[in-house]
Parts: structure tokens; C-alpha cells; sequence
């Protein structure tokens, strides 16, 4: 009989097991070893922009004339005037460092009480923060020596050095929290440590080959520095959720009393052939940020690409050979009480499946009806989205230095943190037009040889003062001259940021719902289900984005989980959750609807065939999820805003969608369609029909026990 794919892998790897092992190994040694060596491109700012600020960083880089790393110190005492000593101290303790340059004379506020110190750090401000530590030293110094006196200290390189300890920091605390959750959870869910161990294994072998294959990848393509954070967190949850949908089939087989090849090569066909398809679905998902016009999408596309490539790759081939090796010590290590996979005779509609699922296909009209309001409702807060990339001083909560720092020198010195840079280029920079355009400007610096000017602008009332500017006073002042002239800081970053990703969130949504629909319905040849998939998917996104925004836009909540609320989402997070889910949730729905399709085939009616495909999916369903929701919760208790917004949206969406979307609305909505679930095309019928289960052993649910290849009760979580 022809097997499918995923089954002649795994018989492959199950007969040449020490090729598949050992070529594993091998292959994580490799990439590991050599994109170590080789080290991490990170992404400059104007390739990390859009619109004019990238333009402006563009010209600035072009002439040479990078933009160093400035800092702000700023004094403040009780009366006017009694910063001078402290502020000559400081002055002097910096200048000792050799670090800086442009040391400017202190700056006092209008009412006297403070007084702001500039200068900038030497060499290329990329580098800036590895440099930084002397300066802080030197601050913190004459913070100590002059006791009566508040210094707070904000800038490029500063803030750099704090972001880098803090995210090294809390990538090891996600690693060291996510891996015993997840084997706990293993644990508990097939009763014995070798079980539980090796979906562990396999998946940070995973991350670890596609850490090194990245690295080399970004000599070609710069990433952003919170890429690698990103990559373990899809690897390590998909590389997890694969193993275990294969482990738990492969289970469920020997306990029906299969042996070890048979249980196996039915593992493969079926669970095996749900992970290439679920993998492949993810990866192409993933490949729509390509579309979005963003050189940080285009990392996070490559990253979550490798990774999942890997972990699918490794759960197809070495974990096959590996459950041929270990045979019947697969089990070893049993714990009492969690090991019940071996009792024969279960009833199949015990647990919290059969609990939930016999109301829900009862009553199919009523349960719809329901949890799409409950998801609607939940989406509600999102029809007040606001988005901005959010600065360091958002980014690490109100209470942290950085935080304090950045608020108390915005409010004696408008503007001073966060000023827009105008960049100007002309054939000749020095043409009277010009001279008198940069004049009605304060604070100019003209690189004649290059042709290029600079003029800082303070931005006091942000977005509104930067639109002023671009709209009008730029206008105003260079039409007729013939120069290039854009706007670049944090603010004009922002702005431009936020409207690329409008104008690229059409296309990269476009593009996911195509390629999705394209490649469900090749799958289950049902345009019915590939519908089905795309708008229980939105419906997920949908409640994902209304609980961020509810608790990191509004607050609500918030502190329950040791954040706050920041008044928007981070500008990338919506199109990345977006992407994301839309492939994660084809994990599920792959995964349960391939069963379901199973035991259609198998010769049962739609009613029996969705009892039967839920019930018996429920048990991995429920483990891999809680899985990724550890996984993903771990993310939102970091300390980076964009980490927390990130891990809770993701651990909502995968929550409601192997709760309420698998357990509810899809079994709910397939009952009420009825036989037009399974309806084929007429450009599919002449296709090979793609097999949904092992065509050796048939593939029905209705068979005996020792025929059968699933086991009377097999995926209870109860």
C-alpha cells in the first residue's frame, strides 16, 4: 500500500537509527559550533527604520557621519542655584574617563533648581553601551559623594548597557523557567521521566542548531537583538508540541496493543504527517513578514523559519529512530499515580473532553452562538488599539532608574531626551539659499566637504510638534533651495515605523490568508474546512489583541502580572501576533481535524467522526497547549515591556483556541455544517487523495482494539 511521506521517513529512520541519531547530532554540533564562531550581525538604525528617518540615518551613514551615542546628566538640588559644585564634580569625573567628547558646559532649567550636562560618547555608537561602564561609574561617584543632590542619568549608550544585561538576564531566567515547566507538564502527561525527557531534548537541540544556523544567516541579513529571545521561544514550544503529538500517538498505539513497529509506522503516517503539515503551514505563515516592508520582520520571519524547520525535521527523523531504540523504555522512570497510559478499557468518553463534549454537540447551535460572543467580547478593547514604538523609559516600567531618569529630564528639559534631528543634502551646502534656510535654525552643524547639515530640534509635545515641523517649518524654510531634507530621532522613528506597518499589514495579511486557505484545502480537499480555519483563527487574533490591548494599553489588570499599563502596544507586536498564531493554531487544527478526517474515513458519520476525532486529540491537544501557555506566560513575566506584551497575547491566543476554539466552536460548527465539511472541489477530485491515516492498518476508529491502531479512550485528558 503507498504510505504518505512522514510514514516512509519514519520507517527510514526507524530501520537506520544510528545514521539518523548520530547524523543529528552531528548536525546540532555543527551549527552550533560554527554560527557561534561566527557571531551575531545586529541590524543598524537606518535598516531597522522606514520612510524618511531611515533616509536620514541612510545619508548620515553614507557621508560617514554616524550619529555618536549621546548622554544627558542632569542636577537637581532643593534651591536655585546650588547644583554648580556637584555639577563641577561631575563635569570633571567624566572628563577623567577619557570616554566622552563634546562635554558641554551645564545647562540650568528655567527655575534654577536644575541643570543638564551633555556630552557624547567616543566612537561608534553602536559600540557605545561595551564603553559606557566608566562614565556610569564616575556618575554614580559623585552621586554617592554628594548625598543632598538627585543625578539621573538617560541616554543612547547608558540605556544600551542596561538593555543589554537586562535582556542576557532575562533570557536566562525564560530558559531556566521554561524548561522545568515544560518537563513537568511532560511529566504529567505521559507518567514517566524517559517520555518526558526526550521532547525536551529534541526541541533545544533544535534551538540550539537553529541558533548557529541564524547567526551565520545574519552576516546576510542584520537582526534585531531581541530576535534570539524570539526564535527560543517559538523553537522550544514548537519543538515540544511536535514530539509530543508523535510521542502520544505512538503511545496510544502500543497501549492498543500494536507492537513496537506497527505503532510506529502508524505514528508516522498519521501524527507524523500532521507535524509536516502543521510545520509547513507555520513556516509559509511565517514567510508573509517578508511582505512588510520591515527589516526586523524579515529577521523575526528567518528566525522562527529555521527553527521550526529544525524542529520539524528532527521530530520526523531522529525521534523515530530514537522511539525505535528505546522501545519499551520509553516508559522508564514511571511515576505512581501519573502513569495510566497502559490500562486497556477506558471508557472513551471519560474526562473533561467527554464532560464538555457532549452539551457542546447536543446543543451545537447554543454553544456557537456563545463562545463567539465570549470572543467577541474579549476582541472588544481592540477597536481602541493605539501603537508606538516604545521607548526604553516605556519599556522597562515606571519605577525602574532608566524610567525615572528619562521622566525627570523631560519634565526640566523639554525635548532634551528625545529631540529630532533634521538632516539636510545639497549639491553645495554652502549656496546662500542654503545659508539662510539653516540660519533660522538654533542649533546647526554644517559638514561642508560632505554637504551635509545637521539641525537638532526639541520636540517638546511630540508627535504634534514633529508634524509641525515636517508639514510646515521644513517647508517653509528650504522650498527652493534643492535640498534633501528629512527628520529622524525617536519620535520621527516611531511615526514612520508605525505607518509602514499600516501600509504592510495588508499585504503580510493577504498573503496568510491565501497561502492558508491554499494549503488546507490541499490537505482536507474542503473548502468548507479551509473557511473554517481562517476565521476561527481571526476570531483567536481577535481576543489575543483585545486582551493586550486591555491590559498593557489600559491597564486593566496589569499589575496582577507585575506590569503596567504604557497607553499602546508596541509598534510590531500586532502584525508578529497576527503571523504567529496563524501558523501556531494550524498545530491544532491540523492536528484535530486530520483525526476527525481519520475516522470519517474510517466509515463514520460527521456526528461520530468529530466525538471521536476531539475526544481522542484531547489528551495531546490539552498537553501541548499547556506547554506553549508555560512557555509563552514565562515571556510576560520579563521584565521588557514588549517581551510581557508578546508572552501574555500569545498564552491568551493559545489558551482560547485549545480551549474554546477547539473544544466549543469547532466541534459546534462542524456539527452544524454537516456533510458539507466534506465537500471536494471538482479541480481537487482528479488529485490524489492525501492520506489521513495508516493505510496498512486502515485508519477508522471503528475497528476493534487490536486492530483498530488507537485505543478505546486514547487522548482523555481525564
Amino acid at each position: 500500500m503507498r504510505r504518505n511521506l512522514a510514514a516512509r521517513i519514519g520507517v527510514w529512520s526507524a530501520h537506520h537509527r544510528k545514521t539518523a541519531i548520530l547524523g543529528w547530532l552531528l548536525f546540532v554540533v555543527l551549527a552550533t559550533g560554527i554560527g557561534g564562531a561566527s557571531g551575531m550581525v545586529e541590524m543598524s538604525d537606518a535598516e531597522n527604520g522606514a520612510g524618511d528617518s531611515a533616509r536620514a540615518e541612510r545619508i548620515l551613514s553614507d557621508a560617514g557621519l554616524g550619529k555618536p551615542a549621546g548622554e544627558l546628566v542632569m542636577v537637581s538640588v532643593g534651591a536655585a542655584g546650588d547644583w554648580k559644585e556637584a555639577a563641577r564634580d561631575l563635569t570633571e569625573a567624566v572628563r577623567r574617563t577619557g570616554e566622552v567628547r563634546n562635554l558641554a558646559p551645564p545647562v540650568p532649567s528655567e527655575d534654577g533648581r536644575e541643570a543638564l550636562i551633555t556630552f557624547e560618547m567616543k566612537g561608534e555608537a553602536a559600540t557605545s553601551a561595551e564603553r559606557v561602564q566608566p562614565v556610569l561609574d564616575a556618575v554614580s561617584s559623585v552621586r554617592e559623594t554628594h548625598g543632598n543632590v538627585e543625578i539621573h542619568q538617560f541616554g543612547e549608550a547608558s540605556a544600551g548597557k542596561w538593555l543589554g544585561d537586562l535582556l542576557a538576564e532575562d533570557f536566562k531566567k525564560a530558559e531556566f523557567t521554561a524548561v522545568p515547566l515544560a518537563l513537568g507538564i511532560l511529566l504529567v502527561a505521559f507518567g514517566a521521566v524517559v517520555a518526558a525527557l526526550l521532547p525536551v531534548g529534541l526541541a533545544l537541540t533544535a534551538c540550539m542548531a537553529a541558533f548557529g544556523l541564524l547567526s551565520l544567516a545574519s552576516h546576510q541579513l542584520h537582526l534585531f537583538q531581541t530576535t534570539y529571545s524570539v526564535m527560543f521561544l517559538m523553537g522550544f514550544a514548537v519543538g515540544v508540541d511536535y514530539c509530543l503529538f508523535y510521542l502520544r500517538r505512538e503511545r496510544d498505539e502500543r497501549a492498543a496493543g500494536h507492537d513496537a513497529e506497527t505503532a510506529l509506522r502508524v505514528a508516522a503516517a498519521t501524527s507524523g504527517r500532521a507535524v509536516l503539515v502543521s510545520g509547513v503551514t507555520v513556516m509559509v505563515a511565517m514567510g508573509g513578514m517578508f511582505l512588510s516592508g520591515l527589516l526586523l520582520f524579515k529577521g523575526f520571519a528567518l528566525a522562527t523559519i529555521i527553527v521550526v524547520f529544525i524542529a520539524m525535521l528532527g521530530s520526523v527523523t531522529v525521534l523515530p529512530a530514537l522511539l525505535s531504540w528505546l522501545g519499551d523504555r520509553i516508559d522508564a522512570g514511571r511515576v505512581p499515580l501519573l502513569n495510566r497510559r497502559g490500562k486497556r478499557g477506558a471508557s472513551a468518553g471519560g474526562g473533561i473532553a467527554g464532560t464538555v463534549l457532549k452539551p457542546v454537540l447536543a446543543r451545537p447551535k447554543v454553544f456557537a452562538i456563545g463562545a463567539v460572543t465570549v470572543l467577541l467580547a474579549l476582541a472588544a478593547p481592540v477597536v481602541g488599539m493605539k501603537t508606538e514604538a516604545l521607548g526604553l523609559e516605556k519599556q522597562f516600567g515606571s519605577d525602574s532608574e532608566l524610567s525615572v531618569a528619562h521622566r525627570h529630564i523631560t519634565e526640566s528639559f523639554p525635548g532634551g531626551p528625545d529631540p529630532a534631528l533634521v538632516v539636510v543634502r545639497a549639491d553645495d551646502i554652502g549656496t546662500p539659499e542654503l545659508r539662510r534656510a539653516l540660519g533660522s535654525f538654533d542649533r546647526v552643524s554644517v559638514h561642508a566637504a560632505r554637504n551635509v547639515a545637521e539641525i537638532e530640534v526639541p520636540l517638546p509635545d511630540g508627535t504634534a510638534d514633529l508634524a509641525e515641523l515636517r508639514e510646515h517649518r521644513l517647508p517653509r524654510a528650504f522650498d527652493g533651495t534643492g535640498a534633501e531634507v528629512y527628520v529622524t530621532g525617536e519620535v520621527a522613528g516611531s511615526v514612520d515605523f508605525n505607518d509602514q506597518l499600516k501600509r504592510g499589514m495588508v499585504p503580510v495579511f493577504a498573503f496568510i490568508t491565501v497561502v492558508t486557505f491554499l494549503l488546507m484545502l490541499f490537505c482536507f480537499r474542503s473548502y468548507v474546512i479551509a473557511v473554517t480555519a481562517i476565521l476561527l483563527n481571526l476570531l483567536s487574533v481577535g481576543a489575543a489583541y483585545g486582551v493586550m490591548v486591555a491590559v498593557f494599553q489600559h491597564g486593566w489588570g496589569a499589575s496582577l502580572i507585575g506590569s503596567e499599563g504604557v497607553g499602546a502596544i508596541e509598534s510590531w507586536m500586532p502584525l508578529f501576533v497576527l503571523v504567529v498564531l496563524f501558523g501556531l493554531s494550524m498545530d491544532y487544527h491540523v492536528f484535530v481535524v486530520s483525526r476527525i478526517r481519520e475516522a470519517r474515513n474510517g466509515g463514520l458519520d460527521n456526528r461520530s467522526a468529530i466525538d471521536t476525532g476531539i475526544r481522542r486529540t484531547a489528551g495531546a491537544v490539552t498537553g501541548a497547549a499547556a506547554i506553549m501557555v508555560a512557555v509563552f506566560a514565562v515571556f510576560g513575566t520579563l521584565s521588557m515591556q514588549d517581551m510581557q506584551q508578546m508572552g501574555v497575547g500569545l498564552a491568551v491566543a493559545v489558551l482560547l483556541d485549545a480551549t474554546i476554539v477547539r473544544m466549543v466552536l469547532l466541534p459546534s460548527v462542524m456539527l452544524l455544517l454537516g456533510e458539507r465539511n466534506w465537500r471536494t472541489p471538482r479541480g481537487l477530485s482528479r488529485l490524489p487523495a492525501p492520506e489521513h491515516g495508516d493505510p496498512e492498518t486502515g485508519g477508522g476508529p471503528d475497528r476493534g482494539p487490536e486492530t483498530s491502531g488507537v485505543p478505546a479512550g486514547a487522548g482523555s485528558p481525564g
